[in-house]
């Protein structure tokens, strides 16, 4: 079997076992917000319940390319994996046991799985890709078709979540995916290479920071991308849909899905979408910083409409629309330049530091969300949200434009 057919193998076998999980993460998440609505957390609380899921994303990212780099990326993928099952099967626990503190710490085990799987999955697309001719317009397709898929089947999570508790009850809903997802395992345990991503020399802990400007650069502009989604979209939006709108629980829920589901689809389109001057090239620092300034104008949009008393629901569903859109496209960029900027050999650590900016974003903007919210209401959300994107914005122009990086050439 050549490269080129291994390589596309253990992609598919990879992109498998993401689909896999990430479908129990997003059921998982449905499951939390709806069960615990029913026994009468408030939206604030519940979206509390996520803060270690998004805190412990942080640390894992940051201490997790680092283990993938010296143990092997198939290691740190299947313990992702081992772990969600562990946190599936402690929520099974009877409700007395469900306190505040229980929740949260099964929640930070989901949260270091999610972020272990996935940035085991992301950075072996790179080591998975046949080197030659076109190889960085091949690798943004990849990621984007790995990143998209998963987006767009989280939301199919949702739906799954929703159905199970409502067929089979909440703790039979929990076994059900951890039985799945336990299959998984096994399966893409055997199916993978054990060495993968296993670097040849062994890194040091002090290179979890990366000394490379362009990354250092991408990580600080990721931070502030998605502290700009979280921000109005964890808790603002849904409690707002709810509470102004007079939404149902479920129709909120379904929405939000939806969007997730869209949201996927364009971002796996993106390399279809963005338009490249040369047809081997994949974006670069430019394609960063237009598409940014762009997602700019959309929260102001809306929050503008709101502002000026148009229909808040056309307002929402039109602007939340084109914010998929435009972000998913950045999102999809961000994600192929921190491999396209990354050595093959140092990929996991590259991608690991990468992605605890990202949660360290995420975490940021779901504390804020809440708080912004109740001082400011969603149009405050909104505004702050413009000021995240602008930042980012301002970091993009770091990002070199054209960057040829060794490891993509495979010149080492």
């Amino acid at each position: 079997m050549n490269d080129s057919v291994t390589g596309l193998r253990n992609y598919l076998v990879v992109t498998g076992g993401y689909w896999g999980f990430t479908i129990t993460d997003g059921a998982l998440r449905m499951l939390v917000v709806l069960y615990f609505h029913q026994l009468g957390y408030s939206p604030f609380e519940v979206a509390m319940l996520f803060l270690f899921y998004e805190f412990f994303g942080v640390v894992t990212n940051l201490v997790g390319g680092w283990v993938g780099s010296r143990l092997g990326l198939n290691l740190t993928m299947h313990a992702g994996m081992g772990l969600q099952v562990i946190a599936l099967a402690m929520l099974t626990a009877p409700d007395a046991w469900l306190s505040v503190g229980y929740v949260m710490f099964a929640q930070a085990l989901s949260g270091i799985a999610k972020d272990l799987n996935k940035m085991s999955a992301k950075a072996s697309v790179k080591l998975m890709l046949p080197q030659g001719a076109n190889a960085q317009s091949r690798l943004f397709k990849w990621v984007a078709v790995l990143t998209g898929s998963k987006n767009a089947l989280k939301g199919v999570g949702f739906f799954v979540g929703a159905a199970l508790l409502s067929l089979s009850g909440f703790r039979n809903a929990l076994w059900v995916l951890a039985g799945g997802l336990l299959i998984v395992l096994v399966t893409t345990l055997f199916l993978l290479p054990h060495n993968l991503g296993k670097s040849k020399t062994k890194a040091k802990f002090t290179q979890i920071f990366s000394r490379t400007a362009a990354i250092n650069w991408l990580s600080a502009a990721r931070f502030f991308l998605f502290g700009a989604r979280d921000v109005w979209f964890v808790v603002g939006l849904p409690v707002y849909l709810y509470a102004v709108l007079g939404w149902e629980f479920m129709q909120v829920g379904g929405f939000l899905a939806l969007w997730i589901i869209g949201y996927g689809f364009i971002q796996a389109s993106a390399p279809k979408l963005i338009r490249k001057s040369q047809h081997d090239m994949g974006p670069d620092g430019d394609t960063a910083r237009f598409w940014v300034l762009l997602l700019a104008l959309v929260p102001a949009g809306i929050a503008l409409a709101l502002m000026y008393g148009l229909d808040p629901a056309w307002s929402l569903v039109i602007g939340l629309s084109l914010f998929g859109v435009v972000f998913a496209i950045n999102s999809a960029v961000h994600s192929y330049l921190i491999l396209a900027y990354s050595d093959r050999d140092k990929v996991a650590m590259n991608v690991g530091f990468y992605y605890m900016a990202n949660a360290g974003g995420r975490l940021l903007g779901t504390v804020l969300s809440g708080g912004v919210y109740q001082m400011w209401g969603l149009v405050g959300c909104l505004w702050w949200s413009v000021g995240f994107v602008l930042s980012a914005a301002l970091l993009s122009f770091a990002l070199p434009a054209h960057m040829r990086t060794q490891s993509v050439s495979g010149n080492h």
